[in-house]
């Protein structure tokens, strides 16, 4: 497939996804580019480290800044406390040259992910729809303890 077909394929997914299907993109954007974060700490490349964790960095404030009060005001005061740390420990990584941070970044997020996946099935199923499958929602699920010490 061409750039240009590639583009214009992404372009019709994004404008023709729904609320729900655009953060669990940005979730999983999130953690391709912590993991190429990391990827440029272990080959020393300065560059995909930099551009790796800096886009990963972009989408959790992205995320941050898109959590609304209007519903649940508990929840989002949660939601942001939670995003703030991820943002903290996305730009600790990079400056930091942290490995550890990295991975527990990226563990973070996919638990998160794992999490909006699980919701997005359950708002399906309220309205009785079949949620659209995201292409690592087909991988099986990593449960397990996820510690918030840095």
């Amino acid at each position: 497939m061409s750039t240009q077909s590639a583009n214009t394929y992404l372009r019709t997914k994004v404008m023709t996804a729904s609320p729900e299907e655009l953060r669990l993109m940005l979730l999983e954007g999130s953690i391709k580019f912590a993991r190429q974060g990391i990827e440029g700490l272990d080959a020393n490349n300065p560059e995909k480290t930099f551009s790796g964790f800096s886009q990963c960095r972009d989408i959790v404030f992205e995320l941050l800044n898109t959590i609304r009060d209007d519903i649940d005001p508990e929840l989002a005061q949660n939601a942001r406390g939670l995003y703030s740390y991820l943002y903290r420990l996305v730009v600790e990584a990079r400056f930091e040259k942290d490995r550890a941070k990295a991975e527990s970044l990226v563990k973070l997020l996919e638990f998160e992910r794992e999490t909006w996946v699980m919701l997005m099935q359950q708002l399906a199923a309220e309205r009785g729809t079949t949620p659209a499958a995201a292409p690592e929602s087909q991988a099986a699920p990593t449960r397990g303890v996820i510690s918030l010490q840095a």
